[in-house]
């Protein structure tokens, strides 16, 4: 399908869009015992046996910080943020969650043990903040959330069961939809979700106008690759509607009641590879006397499986998701043996694909601070390699890489396109993973520094670098708003006197978007002109989006970046997420005074906001006093 420019007039507001990954299920749900050790778990006979599981996870011998749970009430309008900063900052309480329902002047607050809890009751029953005097009390645990649903499942469908989707439906919703179908649901959805941003931030900053009459977006970008494009694919463990163990996904997620997995044959987005890893490591389960993790309970053991395929390589990672919050020391010996032996000797010695890099990861709850679930180097390499514009990329088992190789040369292609560096440019690569974007651009600019708070993926990044000879990327390991502003001021040390700084920031977040403490440090940066945005989930993105072109304010300082040209890519065929990339610009005081003096020209009688300013800054009458 041709893509065709549009050009955007009024807008609307907020929008849809998704997330870039398919519906899989991650690390946190998969589903039951082994049918070969222990037979099925009884029909529930009634709404009175789900209600009275809904607090069963209460007397487990596990934490649950909803034991040690408070709530805060007349509080007024607040944000989460500054919540959180009264009681950790102001008043050092050790909390671990905050829990607050939109619009609501009241929050919940959970601890870590009963004397943490005692103790912020007494804090904060009586304290004023805000001008308000707060009241604390205990607070009743929330019910499981897959009990509570299945309860009301049975209340209100007469204990008729409900219809779940396929692993097709839930995965893939536009597979039964022509290519070029599919291409213009999501342009539709795309010119939707920016037409309602736009009409968004003409309320937020009246300024915009001019510079919002001219945003163009250019449509969605064709993926090379339709079928078998996913490079990375987490399967779930668990049972299928039949009670057979199975490595796929989870067709519906714990909290709408659901813990049945479906195999993934039938999947057109999946890789042959990813399909013979998810069904030797079936094989693997089905054999072994561990079982799987099952979420009703938190009992079982073999818990998800990771698997990453480079196609140019041919190189095959699986990262095997173990609970082991149930397993001794040496069951966990033995469980990692038999993987080790399993992969050795191979399901299938006919079989095109072999396992070339063997992980184990302990899957369970994380401790304070912990980031993530770490991994431990069983069996082969301990990387893979993948290539994205020609040059190649290291990848260790927890660094981000694009999901899709080959729509990830066109991404980057179009990102440089959009940001037009020159030689004397610099790009801050915020969020820079194992340096696929950095690395790409190193060749069209001056120089490339890069953060990321990953430390393997700086690895990485620094060791793709030197793998492929290029010698102008800087890489920082740390969070993007720690770091901004002194990769700012390293590219203007390093730029010659009198010699305009050129500098250009690219930004490809998680899912949830950049944090406004990072939005704030690119704002008040003012030597960065232009920036491209690389999004993954548009809808939370659009939050960015308005921080980036609202007008100057105490917390953002720094003229705004206003959106220039959009496109997407469709990275996820099949699916109805779509990657998103702005080019924001930024204008400055003397441009808009240029601009404004143009104007007045034009219309010698004129007074332009400028010249306002200024009179009003050197102490002059403006006409309002007149």
């Amino acid at each position: 399908m041709e893509n065709q420019e549009t050009t955007l007039k009024l807008g609307t507001i907020v929008v849809d869009s998704e997330e870039d990954e398919q519906s899989e299920p991650l690390e946190q749900q998969h589903n039951n015992e082994k049918e070969s050790v222990e037979p099925e778990s009884k029909p529930v006979a009634g709404a009175g046996d789900e209600e009275g599981q809904q607090y069963a996870y209460l007397d487990r011998n596990e934490f649950t910080s909803e034991i040690y749970k408070i709530e805060v009430k007349n509080m007024g309008y607040f944000g989460i943020g500054e919540f959180k900063k009264l009681l950790k900052n102001t008043l050092k309480l050790d909390m671990t969650k905050i829990k607050s329902p939109t619009r609501k002047e009241f929050a919940f607050v959970c601890f870590r043990t009963k004397a943490d809890q005692e103790r912020a009751l007494d804090t904060l029953n009586g304290y004023k903040w805000k001008g308000r005097i707060l009241k604390a009390f205990e607070a009743k645990a929330s019910a499981d959330p897959l009990h509570k649903r299945r309860a009301e499942d049975e209340a209100n469908n007469s204990g008729q069961p409900k219809r779940r989707k396929t692993a097709v439906e839930a995965t893939c919703p536009l597979a039964a939809l022509p290519y070029e179908d599919q291409l213009q649901t999501k342009t539709e959805e795309m010119s939707s979700l920016l037409k309602k941003y736009t009409q968004e931030l003409r309320k937020v900053n009246p300024q915009a106008k001019p510079h919002l009459d001219n945003f163009k977006f250019e449509g969605v970008i064709p993926s090379t690759t339709i079928n078998g494009y996913r490079n990375k694919n987490e399967f779930t463990v668990g049972k299928n509607s039949n009670g057979e163990i199975v490595v796929g996904f989870r067709l519906g997620s714990y909290s709408d009641g659901s813990v049945e997995v479906a195999e993934v044959q039938q999947l057109p987005h999946l890789p042959d590879a990813a399909k013979w890893a998810a069904e030797s490591f079936q094989c693997l389960v089905r054999q072994s006397k561990f079982l799987p993790f099952n979420p009703v309970g938190n009992v079982g053991h073999f818990r998800q499986l990771m698997v990453r395929y480079s196609n140019s390589a041919h190189e095959l990672m699986l990262v095997a998701g173990v609970y082991s919050s149930n397993l001794s020391e040496t069951e966990q010996h033995e469980l990692k043996e038999e993987l080790k032996t399993f992969y050795e000797q191979q399901v299938d010695q006919n079989s095109p694909y072999k396992c070339s890099s063997l992980y184990y990861q302990d899957v369970k709850h994380r401790e304070a601070g912990q980031m993530v679930n770490p991994v431990e180097h069983l069996l082969g390499s301990t990387h893979i390699t993948d290539s994205i514009q020609g040059l190649q990329f290291r990848i260790s088992p927890l660094a981000f890489f694009q999901i899709n190789t080959e729509g990830a040369n066109v991404l980057y292609q179009k990102a440089i396109d959009l940001a037009a560096p020159t030689k004397d440019s610099t790009v801050l690569d915020i969020c820079c993973g194992t340096g696929t974007i950095a690395l790409s651009f190193a060749k069209h600019c001056k120089q490339v520094l890069g953060v990321e708070i990953v430390p393997d993926a700086i690895k990485d990044a620094e060791f793709n670098a030197e793998a492929n000879g290029i010698k102008n990327c800087k890489f920082f390991t740390g969070n993007a708003d720690d770091f901004i502003k002194s990769m700012v001021h390293e590219a203007l040390y390093d730029q010659a006197a009198g010699k305009k700084c050129d500098l250009i920031a690219i930004v490809d977040p998680p899912r949830a978007g950049l944090h406004n403490r990072s939005i704030a440090a690119i704002r008040s940066a003012s030597a960065i002109t232009r920036l491209v945005y690389v999004s993954c989930n548009p809808h939370i993105a659009k939050r960015n989006f308005i921080e980036l072109a609202r007008p100057e304010s105490k917390q953002y300082k720094g003229e705004p970046f206003y959106p220039k040209t959009a496109l997407a890519v469709d990275m996820f065929p099949h699916t109805a997420h779509t990657e998103l990339v702005i080019l924001f610009e930024r204008e400055t005081r003397r441009d808009a005074k240029a601009d404004a003096d143009s104007q007045a020209d034009e219309n010698p009688n004129s007074i332009s906001e400028a010249d306002i300013k200024e009179t009003e800054s050197a102490g002059a009458v403006t006409p309002d006093a007149i």
